[in-house]
């Protein structure tokens, strides 16, 4: 277990020394990224033996995620908190840049209340990784068999209701890093529709310290802004197309905002 820690270290370590340099290479960062999200989790396994598929198991592998996005030179800011409601569920829609998002989710656990992540299930293979997400009640779902993610879907769609879970998504489907949001799927707002549940909308500015095509990874900040809930009561089946253009429309602006506002932010560091 020493060990383990000691690798967790030097990790940090290194990346740190690593963050004060903005030709650090990209994929080193991202090696580490990978490497000590991996070894976080696998240190807090057993700890999570004792309670699997609770969300709590989440919080400390949360804490040392956002300690390693910190010694990577990326910090993040949580904006309002006010318009959470800890004692009733919904579907909580974030979109979706990087694997970086880890961190987001990192921010976002603690605040959110009973929270549970919807991923892909190839997530479910990654190691020490997949299993630790397992532990905490990660729901996978298998994208190539629609049917299969619909009913999975539907089923935790009652423990909105009963147990008060946040469901966190990433609407889009896939990462992108354009200045504008794509297109949202139908999959969460089906989910909001047949509970009846409110929709939070999470709004993440764009990583302009980020470039995977240029392959540079340079000191940054991210703003996290979460909105007022969006109303999915009274809404029917038939008229999700409306909720999903609403929700857009909302999140759109917003991103453009606070990208804008993080740029300036990111771009007074690099003086």
């Amino acid at each position: 277990m020493a060990c383990f820690c000691e690798v967790i270290g030097f990790a940090c370590l290194v990346a740190l020394l690593m963050s004060f340099s903005n030709k650090a290479p990209y994929q080193l960062k991202m090696a580490i990224f990978a490497i000590g999200s991996g070894a976080i989790v696998l240190v807090c396994m057993p700890f999570m033996i004792l309670r699997p598929k609770d969300y709590r198991n989440a919080l400390i592998p949360a804490w040392s995620c956002r300690q390693l996005c910190k010694a990577l030179g990326v910090t993040m800011e949580v904006r309002g908190l006010e318009n959470i409601r800890k004692d009733s569920g919904g579907v909580v829609l974030i979109n979706h840049q990087s694997c970086l998002d880890l961190c987001v989710l990192a921010y976002l656990w603690p605040v959110v209340g009973r929270a549970t992540v919807v991923a892909k299930r190839e997530i479910l293979y990654l190691p020490f990784f997949g299993i630790g997400s397992w532990m905490w009640g990660t729901l996978f779902i298998n994208r190539s068999r629609k049917n299969d993610s619909i009913n999975a879907l539907q089923k935790e769609s009652k423990a909105i209701n009963e147990r008060n879970c946040k469901l966190l998504l990433f609407p889009e489907g896939t990462r992108s890093s354009l200045e504008t949001l794509l297109p949202f799927k139908k999959g969460s707002f089906h989910i909001a529709v047949q509970s009846q549940c409110p929709i939070q909308p999470v709004v993440v500015s764009k990583y302009w310290f980020l470039n995977g095509d240029n392959k540079t990874f340079r000191q940054g900040h991210v703003l996290i802004q979460i909105l007022p809930e969006i109303s999915a009561a009274g809404y029917t089946k038939d008229e999700i197309d409306s909720l999903i253009e609403r929700t857009h429309n909302v999140m759109q602006a917003e991103y453009c905002k606070v990208s804008q506002e993080a740029k300036a932010i990111n771009s007074k560091k690099r003086v």
